[in-house]
């Protein structure tokens, strides 16, 4: 498989990559990690986001941090002074994770503000200094050394407009290794969770209406045929294929690396069935959307068998491994 490389919406990645800095492992790796390539969800039932039923980033950054071997500490809640308390005293001991915050609420991007409608609402950057009146961040959406007033960032920051979090003002610092996990470790103790999520496992925590895997693809589809509306083609358009199909493409490339061969080869299949859907969404051909769709659809359940099944194979004791038959000596 050719890898790609290159630009994406893979905020909370390149931000906990920066913060690990000089031992994080590639991105593609992060990302996998998180879980976010196995499986599809359409949330409440009408919007769609290439990862797995249930899952949000919350639960990826956590994941890829264990997996890893490496701790932090997580804050949140209060109000928007002690937050911003809390943010200066952690950042003088190092950058610090902060996120979800409202990606409409940056104002130093071309565009905002604009609402939770209009584009994909959550967002992460890594803090590295607080002034008295600026903060100053890196953001990852090609927005290195941005600066925001201090009550801006703070509005930004609440996150009002992000579902998955129960408290605002979510940050990550003092991030330490407590043990050194090889990237190729990392990734095979990943793979359980992976043929979880692709089984929808994330069901009892996802939000009421959702639903996941080929029969979230199909409705999907559906949705197309009856005429696309016009907020989730653009979360497609302007986030949902390009994060999914780049989501897919690193997973293909990890799970060759753990010679997953058969699972590599769909999840390469996948990531070049979402990237495809791209020209159809934006010249409107409908009919061809909905027949990527549907190819796309029973993959996921393909995924998650070959990943099942090749992992079945390496647990096995091989022939010359196996126990010697026991001898009747009567």
């Amino acid at each position: 498989m050719f890898a790609y490389s290159g630009s994406g919406p893979y905020c909370y990645t390149h931000s906990l990559g920066m913060v690990l800095g000089s031992e994080a492992p590639a991105p593609g790796v992060i990302e996998t990690l998180t879980g976010a390539p196995f499986g599809v969800q359409l949330l409440a039932g009408t919007v769609p986001l290439f990862d797995p039923l249930g899952w949000d980033p919350e639960l990826g950054v956590d994941a890829a941090l264990g997996l890893l071997g490496w701790t932090c500490v997580r804050e949140a809640g209060g109000t928007g002074k002690e937050a911003v308390g809390r943010l200066r005293k952690a950042v003088a001991g190092g950058p610090v994770m902060v996120g979800p915050v409202d990606m409409g609420l940056l104002l130093y991007q071309p565009g905002t503000p604009f609402g939770s409608g209009e584009d994909i609402a959550d967002h992460y950057v890594v803090v590295v200094d607080v002034g008295a009146e600026t903060v100053v961040m890196h953001d990852p959406h090609g927005h290195p050394f941005a600066t925001l007033p201090v009550a801006e960032f703070a509005a930004a920051w609440r996150a009002e407009a992000v579902e998955y979090i129960d408290r605002p003002y979510v940050m990550r610092h003092s991030f330490v290794r407590e043990r050194v996990v090889l990237e190729p470790d990392a990734l095979r103790a990943a793979m359980p969770q992976a043929v979880a999520w692709l089984g929808n496992s994330g069901e009892s925590r996802a939000t009421a209406g959702s639903i996941g895997g080929a029969a979230a693809v199909e409705a999907l589809a559906d949705q197309v045929r009856r005429g696309l509306a016009p907020q989730v083609r653009t979360l497609l358009r302007v986030f949902g294929v390009r994060v999914g199909a780049r989501r897919l493409a690193d997973a293909a490339a990890c799970l060759a690396r753990l010679d997953l061969a058969d699972a590599a080869a769909v999840a390469a299949r996948q990531a070049r069935i979402v990237g495809a859907l791209q020209y159809p969404l934006v010249t409107g051909d409908d009919r061809a959307l909905e027949a990527g769709l549907r190819l796309l659809a029973p993959t996921y359940e393909n995924l998650r068998i070959e990943i099942a099944r090749s992992r079945a194979q390496s647990l096995r004791p091989s022939a010359d491994c196996a126990p010697a038959p026991a001898v009747d000596g009567g």
